[in-house]
């Protein structure tokens, strides 16, 4: 017998779904999505514009999510920032798709798009995604020097190899190493403090 779940769900209950998700519960797939699919919907087409664009990213998000559910770090963020992370991501590389298939958007491309990580105020609706942890998180990668706070989320946020960060900084692969280490270990230090 399963229990009914909230409307607005906890982050110890959306935990809960992603564990489970991990253990391919495709059930607890589709409530993890009737619970979080409007908001990461509205992020989708915030990006997008256009709705059957957002749509179709919010089902590859999903995908994601089953798939790298077991990936999912409780300790590191709360489990909305996450999906949100891959949704955002997702969008993104839907627009770069876009962009290279010469489609027409709504929206004109960019670069500040791809810079949308470094702004320094959120908007409500993000702000309403980030939990207490992304908080401390986001106040302690604003105190990094700006190299290291560059090379961590592309490395950590976007996912990116050592080499792709120094590809995109354009700086020696050493460098990209030495600045990821010495942000992680300051990162921890920041978040010890907190």
């Amino acid at each position: 017998m399963t229990t009914p779940l909230p409307h607005d769900p906890t982050p110890d209950t959306l935990v809960q779904l992603l564990d489970r998700v991990a253990s391919e519960d495709a059930a607890a797939l589709r409530a993890l999505y009737d619970l979080t699919s409007s908001k990461l919907f509205g992020l989708a087409l915030r990006i997008l514009v256009k709705r059957e664009w957002a749509e179709e990213v919010l089902q590859d998000a999903f995908v994601n999510i089953w798939r790298y559910a077991g990936d999912y770090k409780a300790g590191l963020s709360a489990p909305m920032t996450w999906m949100a992370a891959i949704v955002r991501n997702r969008a993104l590389d839907y627009l770069r798709r876009q962009k290279a298939n010469g489609a027409s958007a709504e929206t004109e491309w960019s670069d500040a798009l791809d810079d949308t990580l470094p702004a320094n105020e959120a908007d409500p609706s993000e702000q309403t995604l980030m939990s207490e942890e992304a908080r401390q998180l986001a106040i302690c990668m604003e105190r990094l020097e700006a190299n290291q706070r560059q090379a961590v989320a592309l490395a950590y946020l976007r996912d990116q190899s050592h080499s792709e960060v120094a590809d995109v900084l354009k700086v020696p692969l050493g460098t990209v190493k030495s600045w990821i280490r010495r942000g992680l270990e300051k990162l921890k230090t920041c978040l010890g403090g907190l």
